[in-house]
């Protein structure tokens, strides 16, 4: 790349001063601070320089920080481990060979110690909060394993989930850890193709299943979904009925209260109470891909490095501990359920919201944090942006006194977020720490993002994650700095993936993380790292944009264009085409009562270009019904684009990734058309 180019007009402007800067007290209070004191009395760890010295250890010195992790954190090795990192080559990195553990058993410690406090705290959209205490989760922890042994569930077993977010998919998730088999999980929301597309790859022994879910103010039946599951599932030995709506419990299946209370073997239970001790790379579960353009792929992770991983992410960077109350926006079919099931590791007390983002109103994820006491209140960038579209004051409107951090994720949080969020909380009487952060399904954590001892600037992560030897590249494998570059992480992190399933040579997984440096995990992502140690994302670098040569990140135009009021959410494509000529169109979804004419075009053209610059000038813009996700939420942008391309549509997209397949008729049909004038011969 070019340094001369003006390939970081889409970067957004630094910003003088920070948005936030943490005080002394605070400083001195996060754990993060404790950590490097301890580190550096006992690892050798810089006692002087801040977080930019830790971080710097942490790459350079990579075996003695994980094992100085492990220590701060009295990870439990039942079997000592011989080393922290017998091979370092990625993929295949050997981590704490030889040592055995459990998960669940780490996850369920505070009941130890205090078995009476809330563990989670769930909520829905009646607004009416019930705790689960750490002693009864544990009871009912036990009891399930119990019951999983006497169905015959053996280490390395899968145990599927078709659950909303709720205490008895936690409970479920944990018997299972503790029991050694593999969990893996879904959301009610997701139909039974999309959920046969992933379970069947795994073929699980047991289901855990609701009758249906609320959302939106309705109750949503899944009872003939279910059936479809369990006759699409022939590997199921056993399914547990959980009867969210009340209804009866189907042939065959065991009921959930039944489940989780002892079994009638009582010295059974005694020594099924104990946890399985394991090999720190045991796989605890599956996530999956989006499956866009075919089936998901399976990712494995292990208990010893999701334990780890999520100990240092959550104990250090978000700075959760016992008082802590963790609340995050989620379904079960995200990688952010696994994240926020995680602070239980910490001794935090995890908040459980199941229900729509935004009913009764568009404020609803705040009356959440208020009547449940969040101190740590994740959501998505998305979410805070139709906050900020719909007027909400949520510092004004409700008592978010005890909100110490309001964090991101899911997309960029644009500039406009940051400053609306800190105006909010400001107008309100005080400033809070906003945490922008981005990671990966893949890994199940972050690269980059929250530090409560360094200062907020606008539009910026606050720094690479410890551990993460993050770095921004250009095609030849160079540094970059203050330039946009690809994501890359150049050692081996404990969660990285242990495998694909099904992939027995590791084949789908080389191509996909480490084909284009061998050695080195790309992730798809376009990065800036700042010459201040801030960390800027651009969006994906497989749709990434490239007019005259430079590229350009579609999360930029986003955020320009949906400041506008007439603009509800937008979708930009970047098609090279035979030619050699380039077609950038800007699809985008009106608001309620705005009309796509000349004006607003102008308008959209000339934002751009002021804001951005005039590469970054769609070649058109068309008005659409709405824009596709996949069912995580992330914007359609490389299925479209093939479409686009007159892609046959069964190659381009597997319509159950998809939130509203129908959606796509219309950009295959637009594809369609290119193609055939394309081929039509000329006159």
């Amino acid at each position: 790349m070019n340094s001369a180019s003006p390939a970081n007009e889409a970067t957004p402007a630094p910003t003088p001063a920070p948005l936030w800067q943490p005080d002394a007290a605070r400083i001195a209070a996060a754990r993060i601070t404790h950590f490097q004191r301890w580190a550096a009395e006992h690892h050798g760890a810089p006692a002087d320089g801040g977080y930019p010295a830790l971080h710097a250890w942490s790459v350079d010195s990579l075996t003695t920080f994980w094992r100085a992790i492990a220590e701060y954190f009295d990870v439990r090795f039942t079997t000592p481990y011989d080393e922290v990192l017998a091979h370092p080559g990625m993929p295949g990195a050997e981590w704490f060979t030889g040592g055995t553990l459990n998960y669940a058993e780490h996850a369920l410690r505070a009941a130890d110690t205090r078995p009476g406090e809330p563990a989670l705290v769930h909520i829905d959209e009646r607004q009416e909060p019930t705790e689960t205490s750490w002693a009864e989760l544990r009871r009912q922890v036990q009891a399930l394993a119990a019951h999983l042994r006497e169905l015959g569930v053996t280490p390395g077993d899968r145990v599927c989930a078709y659950v909303p977010n709720i205490p008895q998919a936690v409970t479920a998730f944990l018997a299972s850890a503790a029991v050694g088999a593999v969990w893996t999980s879904c959301a009610p929301d997701f139909g039974a193709r999309a959920v046969l597309d992933r379970f069947q790859q795994v073929e699980p022994v047991v289901l855990f299943t609701v009758d249906g879910y609320r959302y939106g103010g309705k109750e949503h039946d899944r009872t003939d979904t279910v059936t479809e599951l369990r006759a699409g599932l022939p590997s199921l030995r056993a399914v547990v009925h959980i009867p969210l709506l009340g209804t009866g419990t189907p042939d065959g299946a065991l009921d959930w209260s039944a489940a989780t209370e002892p079994p009638a073997n009582t010295a059974a239970t005694a020594a099924n109470a104990v946890y399985a001790q394991l090999p720190f790379d045991h796989p605890l579960w599956i996530l999956y891909s989006s499956g866009t353009t075919g089936l998901p792929k399976a990712i494995v992770q292990s208990q010893g490095g999701i334990l780890l991983e999520h100990l240092k992410q959550l104990g250090l960077h978000c700075d959760l501990g016992p008082g802590d109350r963790f609340f995050w926006y989620t379904s079960t079919g995200w990688m952010m359920w696994n994240y926020l099931v995680s602070g239980l590791l910490t001794g935090t007390t995890v908040v459980l919201y199941d229900g729509s983002p935004g009913y009764p109103d568009t404020g609803a994820q705040w009356a959440v944090a208020e009547r449940t006491g969040a101190t740590f209140f994740g959501t998505s960038a998305a979410y805070v942006m139709a906050c900020r579209k719909a007027g909400v004051h949520p510092a004004r409107d409700h008592d978010l006194s005890a909100v110490a951090c309001v964090a991101t994720t899911g997309s960029p949080l644009p500039p406009d977020g940051f400053r609306w969020l800190h105006d909010e909380f400001a107008a309100a009487g005080s400033e809070r720490w906003i945490a922008s952060v981005s990671g990966g399904t893949d890994v199940c954590s972050c690269f980059a993002g929250a530090v409560p001892t360094l200062p907020v600037h606008i539009g910026e992560l606050q720094a690479p994650c410890l551990g993460t030897d993050l770095h921004a590249w250009d095609e030849s494998g160079h540094d970059l700095t203050d330039e946009v570059g690809e994501l890359v992480v150049t050692q081996p992190m404990p969660s990285m993936p242990t495998t694909f399933w099904n992939d027995p040579d590791r084949a789908r997984y080389r191509s996909a993380y480490f084909e284009m440096f061998p050695g080195v995990w790309r992730h798809g992502d376009w990065i800036t790292l700042t010459g201040r140690g801030t960390v800027v994302v651009h969006g994906r670098s497989d749709s990434t944009l490239n007019r005259q040569g430079v590229r350009m990140g579609s999360a930029d135009i986003y955020e320009a264009v949906e400041r506008l009021p007439e603009i509800r959410e937008t979708l930009v494509i970047g098609l090279e085409e035979p030619d050699g000529g380039y077609w950038m169109p800007l699809f985008v979804h009106l608001a309620d009562g705005a009309a796509l004419d000349d004006a607003l075009r102008a308008r959209i053209k000339t934002t751009l270009r002021e804001q951005l610059s005039p590469r970054h000038v769609p070649d058109d813009i068309i008005a659409v019904p709405a824009v596709p996700h996949t069912l995580t939420g992330k914007r359609l942008e490389v299925p479209v684009k093939r479409l686009l391309q007159g892609a046959d549509p069964a190659h381009a997209v597997n319509p159950g990734s998809v939130d509203r397949p129908e959606l796509l008729t219309f950009y295959a049909e637009l594809g369609a058309e290119r193609e055939r004038l394309r081929k039509e011969p000329a006159d």
